[in-house]
């Protein structure tokens, strides 16, 4: 799904405005994650912290009346490639939050469905494309190693 724009600005809006409640400093620092929920009925994304507050909301075009049972996957990287980039711009930088804190994909229900970011200072994550045939490595080192 190809978004205009128009509603890349309205997602990296909306993540701006939900982070600005938190921008200062460590003075009350929160305990919380960003929950994003798409909708794929209205267009809506709502953005909320662990207690169910609303911090921001927008509506995407494209997103309305998407028929397909693949939504959340479609959706997932547009929403990965936003938060990065508002993350190389450093708009998570110096925010009341305590880390590690996350932004989490979630559905109607607000089950998780996907960790979109991770903001640590000290924390890597791999991705499964670096991780793609570790286990068929590490098996055949173990077998290796006890043949000898």
């Amino acid at each position: 799904m190809e978004l205009s724009e128009q509603s890349y600005s309205a997602l990296a809006a909306a993540f701006r405005e939900a982070v600005s409640g938190y921008a200062g400093g460590d003075e009350n620092s929160a305990v919380t994650d960003i929950h994003v929920q798409p909708n794929s009925d209205s267009g809506e994304l709502l953005v909320f912290n662990d207690d169910e507050e609303e911090l921001a909301r927008a509506i995407i075009e494209e997103w309305v009346n998407y028929e397909s049972d693949d939504f959340y996957d479609v959706v997932e990287p547009v929403l990965k490639k936003v938060l990065t980039a508002l993350k190389d711009e450093g708009v998570f930088e110096h925010l009341s939050l305590l880390k590690p804190y996350s932004f989490v994909l979630v559905d109607d229900e607000k089950e998780t469905v996907c960790e979109l970011l991770l903001l640590d200072d000290d924390t890597l994550l791999l991705d499964g494309e670096l991780l793609k045939g570790l286990d068929e490595e590490l098996d055949a080192f173990l077998k290796d190693l006890l043949e000898k």
